[in-house]
């Protein structure tokens, strides 16, 4: 396979697109930074919104689940781009966990609200969001370590009334 390296002072990105008139060194570079912004869409999706585990079983009702997760981000992103609208600002520059937030303190009244209401209270929403801006933060690194940690107790393998009698499940 014939590769290309496009660096600048920070980085090095190996691609397979050979051509520089077609693809500039720049370009990549811009789209390999865009790319890094989907990997921290999908970490705010699986966190803030807690779908690191996912709790349905049968295949349709996972789907289910992923379906209304990306329709509630879809949700929190909407009110983050109309609220980047207002202040003059990207969608990026405002933070999803403030967006996340507020989207929650509200969610009751959104049920309840009648139809003209409803505007008036995204419009407050959107105002709320766009007051928590994050800033540009080149450079910034994170420590990379699993949180999750396997339980020190011991898997349930036999029905209650036996483990009871076992002593490999006594304390």
């Amino acid at each position: 396979m014939v590769v290309r390296a496009v660096g600048n002072k920070k980085r090095i990105i190996i691609t397979t697109l050979k051509n520089p008139q077609t693809y500039p060194k720049k370009e990549i570079i811009k789209l390999y930074v865009e790319r890094w912004h989907v990997e921290l869409d999908f970490r705010s999706i699986k966190t803030m919104m807690k779908m690191d585990i996912l709790r349905c079983e049968s295949p349709a009702m996972v789907r289910k689940e992923i379906d209304v997760h990306l329709l509630v981000y879809n949700m929190i992103r909407a009110l983050m781009a109309k609220a980047a609208e207002e202040i003059g600002h990207t969608p990026r520059e405002v933070s999803f966990k403030a967006a996340h937030d507020t989207l929650k303190s509200f969610h009751i009244l959104l049920l309840q609200a009648a139809k003209g209401v409803i505007d008036n209270l995204l419009d407050h929403m959107a105002d709320i969001i766009g007051e928590h801006r994050v800033g540009d933060r080149p450079g910034r690194r994170e420590a990379r370590a699993n949180k999750r940690r396997p339980k020190p107790i011991r898997k349930l393998q036999h029905t209650r009334k036996q483990a009871r009698r076992r002593k490999m499940y006594q304390k």
